[in-house]
C-alpha cells in the first residue's frame, strides 16, 4: 500500500480508503448488511493496508456504524482511523451535538472518533450548525477526547466551500466529491487545491461516480461502458480497467490526501487495494492525461441535453425540478445505466417535482442561456424515466 502526507498531521494516510456506503446486502434491502460477507471485506482491505475507514450515521439505513462496531474487532479498531458523520439536518437545538455524538460512539462501540465530519454541509446546513454553536461545541469534544479531528463533506458551489475553508482555523480536513468528469463541479478542482494550499488533508469521495464510471451503478447492475467509451480505453497502450484509470487520475494528484472507495464486493477491494499499491503522485504521462480528456470529452459528447445546471429555468412556476430532472436523464444516456437514473428519478424527485407536472407555460426557455427546447424534452424525460 502507498501511503500520503494528510494535510499538517504527523501521520500518513493509505492512498485508498474504505467507504462503508456501499457494503454488500442481503436481498437487495440496504439496510441488511451481509455480515459475513462485509466483515471478510473491511478486513481484508485493513490486512492489506488500508488505514481508513469512513462511515456515516444514515449509511445501510443507519446499521452501517453499528456494524463496524463488531467487524473492527479482535484488533482492527487499533489498525485504522475511524471517520464518521454528524448528520446535521438531525441538529435542531444544541443538545443534539452531544446526543448524536454519543450515539455514535455507542454504535461504533469506541471512545474516540479520530476524523468527525459535519456531513453533506451546503449553505444552508453550514449556516444553521455554525449559528448554533458547532465549532465551539467541537473544541470542547477535541479536548475531552471524543473527537480527534473536525472536518466537514460538501456538496455546493464553490463560494460557498472557500466560505466555510476559511471560517475556522481548526478544520484537519475536508471531503469533497471529485473525479475526471467533475472538475469544475460543487468544490471542483478549486476547492481541491484552495484546501490543501490552507493545508488540510483532502478526502476524495465519488471517485467513479456511484459506480458509473466503472460500468456499474453502485450495488445495480449496470450495462457496462458505452462502446465509444469503451473503445478509448482499449486504445491506451497501459492496460487498466475503467475504475484503474479514474482512480490514477485522482492518485496523480498531490493535492488528493486519500480517494475513498465505496466498494461492495471483495473482488472490488481486490482491485482497488492493486491500484493503490501501483499509485503515487505524478503517475501517469501527459499521452496518459491526454486520454483522460479524451473520455471526458466523448462522455459529454454523450450528453444528449446540453444543460449546463446554471438554474436560470428556476423557480419554475409549477414546481418542476428542470436541472436535476435534465441530469438524471443526461446521466442515463452518457453511462448506459437507464436503471440508476430511473431508481434516482423515482427516489429523490417528489411527485411534485416531476417533469408531467409541467404546463408548458414556456417561462423556463425564455430564462434558458442554452436555449434548450425544455417544453418538448419533458415529456420525453418523464416516459424515459418512469418506464418500467
Amino acid at each position: 500500500m502507498q501511503y500520503r502526507n494528510f494535510g499538517k498531521l504527523d501521520w500518513k494516510v493509505s492512498a485508498l480508503g474504505l467507504g462503508a456506503m456501499r457494503l454488500p446486502v442481503i436481498d437487495a434491502d440496504a439496510g441488511h448488511i451481509d455480515e459475513a460477507k462485509a466483515t471478510k471485506l473491511v478486513r481484508y482491505a485493513i490486512d492489506h493496508g488500508v488505514n481508513y475507514v469512513d462511515t456515516a450515521y444514515p449509511y445501510h439505513l443507519g446499521n452501517c456504524e453499528s456494524f463496524l462496531g463488531r467487524a473492527l474487532k479482535d484488533g482492527y479498531r487499533a489498525r485504522v482511523k475511524l471517520a464518521t458523520k454528524q448528520p446535521c439536518w438531525l441538529v435542531k437545538e444544541r443538545a443534539d451535538f452531544d446526543r448524536l455524538l454519543d450515539e455514535q460512539r455507542a454504535r461504533l462501540d469506541t471512545a474516540t472518533i479520530d476524523f468527525y465530519l459535519l456531513h453533506a454541509l451546503d449553505a444552508e446546513r453550514w449556516h444553521a450548525v455554525r449559528d448554533l454553536g458547532v465549532l465551539d461545541w467541537a473544541e470542547r469534544a477535541m479536548a475531552d477526547g471524543r473527537i480527534g479531528h473536525l472536518g466537514f463533506s460538501f456538496h455546493d458551489n464553490y463560494d460557498v466551500f472557500q466560505e466555510i475553508v476559511d471560517a475556522y482555523a481548526g478544520w484537519t480536513f475536508c471531503q469533497i466529491q471529485y473525479n475526471y468528469l467533475d472538475e469544475d463541479r460543487q468544490a471542483g478542482t478549486r476547492g481541491l487545491e484552495y484546501a490543501a494550499d490552507k493545508g488540510l488533508g483532502v478526502v476524495v469521495m465519488e471517485p467513479l461516480r456511484g459506480g458509473l464510471l466503472a460500468g456499474r451503478a453502485g450495488q445495480r447492475p449496470g450495462k457496462g461502458l458505452p462502446p465509444t467509451i469503451q473503445a478509448l480505453w482499449d486504445s491506451a497502450t497501459q492496460r487498466r480497467s475503467a475504475a484503474g484509470w479514474a482512480l490514477q487520475w485522482l492518485w496523480h494528484k498531490p493535492s488528493v490526501s486519500l480517494v475513498l472507495s465505496g466498494m461492495s464486493t471483495l473482488a472490488q477491494v481486490k482491485e482497488n487495494v492493486a491500484s493503490a499499491n501501483g499509485s503515487r503522485p505524478g503517475l501517469l504521462t501527459s499521452e496518459e492525461l491526454t486520454l483522460v480528456s479524451r473520455v471526458r470529452d466523448e462522455y459529454r459528447r454523450l450528453t444528449p441535453i446540453p444543460c449546463t445546471e446554471c438554474k436560470y429555468c428556476q423557480p419554475c412556476p409549477n414546481g418542476v425540478n428542470i436541472p436535476t430532472i435534465f441530469a438524471f436523464y443526461n446521466a442515463a444516456m452518457m453511462f448506459n445505466a437507464p436503471g440508476h437514473a430511473r431508481h434516482s428519478y423515482s427516489n429523490s424527485v417528489p411527485e411534485a417535482e416531476r417533469a408531467d407536472k409541467c404546463l408548458q407555460c414556456g417561462e423556463c426557455e425564455s430564462q434558458c442561456p442554452q436555449k434548450i427546447e425544455i417544453m418538448q424534452w419533458l415529456p420525453k424525460v418523464h416516459e424515459y424515466l418512469t418506464a418500467l
